[in-house]
């Protein structure tokens, strides 16, 4: 049933957001950097303001004229290095440059900012030890597509030895820029300068880790024509993304209007899961939670309350159709605690078979990776479908899928699962990617490791299904959910329970439509 006041379509200036949040690959960025350079920026101008970015950020680590070493390597990276290198020197550091290489092997713009350097280059090994207040990673941008060997994975070596901050440049030397993932030695990153869009390396684990703080600077590509042109599918998990799309209710809305959750349940000894799942649900903004739990395990849930969950005893499949005949229900949650036996596999068959929204969860993953029947099935519906798979389920629900097996990196792994299942898919971890079946993408950074608790999964899937039942778009309910219970992990930090997530979402709601996040 629709809301009484459904989330707006994304307008254009609804859009300027997310474009703010776009992730491109190392491909797409020098699809940028080529537009700027067509529209009539030199190149040496894009690198003289990356190398001031870098410069900038070096000196804030340093104390006055401090010493500092820019290590560079053959290609623009080392070009900005370059660059940072002589400004530091102009604002009174003493400054010593090395290059991984003959300056013979340097090209294009990477020698016009060598050749304004104009001093003396030393050896890698000297300016690696040499006892600089800071090290700038100027070796290897994001586009490095094998591992570090000989004299620059010895200079990283000594750089992680050093004990003194180290700037990299774009991303630290060794890493993916695409994939996040390091073949072989990798800088440990102080803080890192990236320019005009973030990476997905920056927020995939272990990247995100690696770079340290990053700082995104501004080099003048135009933003709208390169943008435009590369229409990037991925992005930063941030309100931007999807407040647009929050559930925002009139006066006169009421319980079904604001969204009627069905939470299936299993037996007496799964009452808890499904019990956080629902009141994450309410929490979330649904009018209405209740839980279909098998008949012996009714009197179970009747003595945990009076609370807000209504609970009903469901039997079987038979019983289920007659539920879902109500079209009340705009979001079914199957999985937490949902269990295994020939009852639990019913339902989710007959769920599949259905035209209900879904979030399937826990045991309803593995039931499905059970039966690739089922897990096929999904594509064939017609209405919304999330998924909510650890790594250990997605290995199970796809671990058979060459295409996706092959795939190295986490944010293509979900993308190729969303669109082999046809649903949303949130491929959890400290690095959560929700990914569409239309191919858009999200990586999230909001958490804590205080997440790592027991039900902390039941209440994610309870807030995805009680979004979705406010009338907001899988892909976007999926997003917010995600990120909101991140946020809450980290307000509330360690000594948390999975029973204290749902509780800490008030006020981030508030925060959410009050624009103020």
């Amino acid at each position: 049933m629709p809301v009484s006041t459904p989330p707006a379509a994304p307008t254009a200036a609804a859009a300027a957001p997310a474009r703010d949040l776009a992730l491109l690959t190392t491909r797409q960025m020098g699809e940028a950097d080529r537009i700027a350079i067509a529209g009539g920026t030199p190149g040496i101008a894009l690198m003289e303001r990356a190398g001031a970015a870098v410069a900038e950020v070096a000196a804030r680590h340093a104390a006055a004229g401090a010493r500092i070493a820019v290590l560079c390597g053959p290609g623009n990276n080392g070009g900005d290095g370059f660059v940072a290198a002589r400004i530091l020197r102009e604002r009174g550091y003493r400054v010593a440059v090395a290059l991984l290489g003959g300056s013979g092997a340097l090209r294009g713009d990477a020698a016009l900012a060598a050749g304004r350097w104009g001093s003396a280059v030393e050896a890698l090994s000297s300016v690696a030890s040499d006892g600089a207040e800071v090290f700038v990673d100027a070796l290897f941008g994001a586009g490095l597509d094998r591992p570090l060997a000989g004299e620059a994975a010895q200079a990283v070596a000594r750089l992680n030895a050093s004990g003194r901050p180290v700037i990299a440049v774009d991303v630290p030397s060794g890493l993916s820029g695409d994939t996040g993932l390091a073949e072989g030695p990798v800088v440990r990153a102080t803080e890192t300068v990236t320019f005009f869009r973030l990476k997905p390396g920056h927020l995939l684990l272990p990247g995100r880790d690696l770079c340290g703080p990053v700082t995104l600077a501004d080099i003048g590509i135009p933003a709208e024509a390169a943008l435009g042109a590369i229409a990037p599918a991925a992005f930063a998990n941030r309100p931007g993304l999807w407040s647009g799309r929050f559930p925002r209710h009139g006066s006169e809305t009421h319980k079904f209007a604001r969204g009627a959750v069905a939470v299936l349940a299993g037996g007496v000894a799964g009452v808890g899961a499904p019990r956080l799942s629902g009141r994450a649900a309410l929490r979330s903004g649904a009018g209405l939670a209740t839980l279909f739990c098998a008949p012996a395990a009714l009197i179970a849930h009747a003595a945990r309350g009076p609370d807000a969950l209504m609970q009903r005893a469901l039997a079987d499949e038979a019983a289920l159709g007659q539920v879902l005949a109500d079209r009340r229900w705009a979001a079914v949650l199957a999985g937490p605690a949902l269990g295994l036996d020939a009852r639990a596999r019913q339902l989710v068959a007959k769920l599949v078979a259905g035209e209900e929204a879904l979030v399937l969860d826990a045991d309803a993953l593995t039931i499905l990776a059970g039966e690739a029947a089922l897990l096929s099935g999904l594509s064939r519906r017609g209405a919304p479908c999330v998924l909510t798979p650890h790594e250990g389920e997605f290995r199970r629900l796809f671990g058979r899928e060459p295409a996706i097996e092959a795939e190295r990196s986490k944010l293509e792994r979900a993308r190729k699962a969303a669109a082999l299942s046809g649903a949303t898919v949130v491929y959890k971890g400290a690095d959560t990617v929700i990914a569409s079946p239309d191919g858009r993408a999200a990586i999230n950074a909001t958490g804590s490791p205080a997440l790592a608790t027991a039900g902390a999964g039941d209440v994610l899937a309870g807030m995805v299904a009680g979004l979705v039942a406010q009338g907001m778009p899988a892909f976007e309910a999926a997003c917010a959910a995600v990120w909101l219970h991140g946020r809450a992990g980290e307000r509330l930090g360690f000594g948390l329970i999975a029973d204290d997530l749902p509780e800490a979402l008030p006020p981030l709601l508030h925060e959410i439509l009050a624009r103020t996040v």
